[in-house]
């Protein structure tokens, strides 16, 4: 069994392989770890790229794009190693980088899964929207981030710079005991991409494991790679996922009334999204709901599903507010101010 095995997905990525690849081998490779690129059918010469350049990296291939969630499990299928580490092609390592990770899980066996400090590519004193320093939910689903609340980003001013159990662990960089990605079942394929490593990490917290911020590493991150932060694809997926994520997951005494608030809040954004013309928008909401009553029976199988893994709530870790609220009606725009909890 190979101890650590670096896995990035790529779907015609050539630009982002171009300026990374050898960065992350120059930082990353040793005796106990290895490179694989899985690629997800691309065609535009990534993998004639790679097998031209770099020996070393070990290539699985996939005749078409699986998405980020089942090119994933397909890939990790393939792989037998102690820790995944999933890093997207967009992303600029550091020197010993790796290190205090590794070290990390050695050291809390009880812990699934840990990424590191998110900064930006472009901004490098600033967290990265996709993960900043560590993830959270609120009590309605809505994703945050230590260093990014909605679309706010935060300066990294060492704010941060503290070992943490966090809700989430970003896709974009996330270590994983592979025995607890196989106990919990990897990423579910019918995400495709966007918010399956919060459905995952949540599973991890039911099973009784840790999810962990580890602030000795910094790592720089281009994102919107393969999908673009502002695209109706991505907004589709940010909506029906968020339905799927809480079906499957929330506890049962607080199921009826959160899907019916989020369900209301949803309408709501559509309507704002009308009210500025963007209607692209409003189709991939009304798009996102249909397709989620459409998956209900299948939703209800995999709720039973979770329920076996273990009743072990992330206690602490779920914000209980509305950060929607918070962040549009009282102004508080960074963690620090929505909550001394954390």
């Amino acid at each position: 069994m190979i101890k650590t095995a670096i896995i990035i997905l790529n779907w015609n990525g050539i630009k982002y392989l171009k300026m990374f690849l050898g960065n992350v081998i120059r930082h990353s490779l040793n005796s106990e770890t290895v490179l694989y690129v899985a690629d997800n059918g691309s065609n535009d010469g990534s993998v004639k790229w790679i097998t031209e350049n770099y020996k070393e990296v070990r290539l699985i291939r996939f005749d078409i794009n699986h998405g980020f969630a089942k090119g994933y499990n397909l890939a990790l299928e393939e792989i037998d190693a102690k820790y995944y580490i999933l890093l997207n092609s967009d992303i600029e390592v550091t020197e010993g980088w790796l290190e205090p990770l590794i070290g990390f899980m050695d050291m809390n066996p009880d812990v699934a899964s840990c990424q590191p400090k998110i900064l930006s590519y472009n901004q490098r004193d600033y967290f990265e929207y996709a993960g900043a320093a560590g993830g959270f939910i609120d009590k309605l689903g809505y994703p945050l981030c230590r260093g990014r609340i909605i679309y706010k980003v935060e300066k990294d001013n060492g704010q941060y710079d503290s070992e943490i159990d966090i809700f989430w662990s970003t896709g974009a960089c996330m270590i994983v005991r592979s025995d607890a990605w196989k106990q919990c079942g990897g990423f579910d394929p019918d995400f495709f991409a966007h918010m399956e490593e919060i459905d995952l990490c949540w599973r991890f917290h039911r099973a009784g494991y840790r999810v962990s911020f580890v602030p000795q590493t910094s790592i720089y991150h281009v994102g919107g790679g393969a999908l673009p932060y502002n695209s109706p694809l991505k907004t589709y997926l940010n909506f029906r996922n968020c339905l799927f994520l809480l079906h499957k997951n929330l506890p049962d005494k607080t199921f009826k009334k959160t899907m019916f608030t989020r369900k209301i809040l949803d309408g709501i954004a559509a309507l704002f999204f009308l009210c500025k013309g963007q209607f692209s928008s409003v189709r991939s909401v009304l798009k996102a709901h249909i397709d989620y009553y459409k998956s209900l029976d299948q939703l209800k199988k995999k709720r039973k599903m979770v329920k076996m893994l273990g009743e072990n709530e992330p206690a602490g870790l779920v914000l209980n507010k509305s950060v929607v609220f918070e962040f549009y009606m009282k102004g508080n725009k960074t963690f620090k101010s929505l909550t001394t909890n954390f």
